[in-house]
């Protein structure tokens, strides 16, 4: 007869284990990628069928070999070369610094979570707290101009709604690459929005190394065609006022682009605007002078707050949605074009040109860019009549005020701007953009009509900035009806 074997019942869990790791190491895992991957590539394949731009191979590349690839790019291993003989650091310390940059900045784009995941949140959040609008687009000539192009979105900041506002409005379009502020570099936010394809930059970093890998990782992603969305401004808005362009991504993209190259660079211009934005009065508050920065423990009071009152109001329903977010595309411009016609004495080719020579004309192209964003911005209820409060003298009668907001709303169409009227009706858009001024207490009715709270004029005003751009300078006061 065999002889029975007896071994510890920790020995039994242990090869159990191993046993079961085996197997989910040999079959299960393998067997489960495999699924996996032929979904993803189905989806893709999917999605490449009705997008104007195509998800790119640089976006599907395994990000350690992106990383490796920036790692090793020629021209960061000459700045390495450079810092380590300047700074007599060690070229293993430098080499590990780069390293960190380049698994900083490089995202880890997913195509499931981007339009199965991100997507689905994106529409949820933006419609739950706006009515959202696709303003205007020309369908037709941005297909044309995408065409085997880079795309680059270039867009005002208003709000942190942003990214979510533009992504879930150009996702039927393409998948967009943001520059993402350091904000967002907290768990589990980062990893999302990593996998959503952004890239975090360090906005205010002088540090040299830095800003090449930065430079090199934007430089690789515009030869592949991976479209991006930027933020010339470099920040958001905290009055409201478009702000002075930042030339640094901007130039990252120009320093090396191949004019005589098959892939053109255009730039779209995408205008925002809300008839709220959720974090005005912070912004607002970034511009006075002696204000005292609340500390975290006040900000966190304070989101709290605005949440639970909203949700009081949703229980009692008596919440309504923030009005009105509309996006708008503009015409594209295409880089070589430009370069072409502002950049003659030197070819329309800025890679071999001095820095304050490129720094010159890339100026130039923001500034013509930033003019394209300012007339695409929409023009919405709540900037028209937050406007036409500000200019009276006095409290405004509601055939005065309608008849204001008519000719504001042609002056800015005659500016080039772009309104957006809700139910196309007129009268309807003033009394939902005075129907959002009172209940935010922002402008008070009396027997005379409707005026300003003078308190919250900063505030009028910031909503008002949005559109000023569009509009001839005040005149002397509108006298009271």
């Amino acid at each position: 007869m065999g002889e029975t074997v007896s071994m510890p019942w920790w020995a039994f869990v242990a090869l159990a284990v191993l046993a079961l790791w085996s197997l989910l190491a040999r079959l299960l895992i393998p067997s489960a990628r495999w699924v996996l991957r032929r979904r993803l590539n189905r989806l893709i394949e999917h999605v490449n069928r009705r997008l104007d731009i195509k998800i790119q191979s640089f976006q599907l590349t395994r990000r350690q070999v992106l990383i490796e690839r920036l790692i090793f790019d020629p021209q960061v291993m000459a700045a390495l070369d450079e810092e380590a003989r300047a700074g007599g650091r060690p070229r293993e310390v430098l080499m590990a610094e780069v390293r960190r940059y380049a698994r900083e900045i490089v995202p880890a784009f997913n195509a499931y979570i981007y339009f199965r995941v991100g997507y689905a949140l994106a529409r949820r959040l933006a419609r739950l707290l706006y009515r959202v609008r696709l303003g205007h687009v020309d369908d037709a000539t941005l297909a044309a101009a995408a065409a085997d192009n880079t795309v680059i979105f270039v867009m005002n900041h208003r709000s942190n709604m942003d990214y979510v506002l533009v992504a879930f409005l150009a996702a039927e379009r393409t998948a967009l690459s943001y520059a993402v502020g350091e904000w967002a570099r907290i768990w589990p936010l980062q990893q999302l929005i990593r996998a959503m394809g952004a890239f975090f930059v360090r906005r205010n970093s002088n540090n040299p190394l830095y800003r090449r890998v930065l430079e090199r990782y934007v430089a690789m992603a515009t030869e592949a065609g991976v479209a991006q969305a930027m933020y010339p401004e470099g920040g958001l808005s905290r009055d409201g006022k478009l702000r002075p362009p930042r030339l640094g991504l901007l130039d990252y993209v120009l320093k090396g682009f191949d004019p005589h190259a098959a892939r053109d660079v255009v730039f779209v211009p995408v205008g925002i605007n809300y008839d709220r934005v959720l974090e005005d009065r912070t912004l607002l508050r970034d511009t006075e002078a002696q204000a005292v920065r609340p500390g975290l423990p006040q900000t966190i009071g304070r989101t709290l707050r605005f949440i639970g009152r909203n949700l009081a109001q949703m229980v009692s329903r008596r919440w309504y949605r923030f009005g009105y977010a509309c996006v708008n595309f503009g015409a594209p411009v295409s880089a070589r074009k430009w370069l072409a016609a502002n950049a003659a004495a030197v070819g329309g080719d800025l890679r071999s040109v001095g820095r304050e020579q490129r720094f010159a004309i890339t100026q130039k192209l923001a500034q013509d860019l930033m003019q394209a964003i300012g007339r695409t911005i929409p023009v919405l209820p709540v900037s028209l009549v937050a406007t036409a409060l500000l200019r009276a003298r006095g409290p405004l009668d509601a055939d005065r005020l309608g008849a204001r907001v008519a000719e504001l709303s042609a002056a800015a169409e005659a500016a080039g701007g772009r309104l957006y009227l809700p139910r196309s009706d007129p009268d309807y858009a003033v009394a939902v953009g005075l129907r959002m001024l009172l209940l935010r207490r922002l402008a008070q009715e009396s027997e005379a009509g409707f005026a300003a709270v003078d308190a919250e004029r900063p505030l009028l005003a910031y909503y008002a900035n949005a559109i000023e751009h569009l509009l001839p300078a005040a005149a002397p006061a509108e006298a009271a009806c």
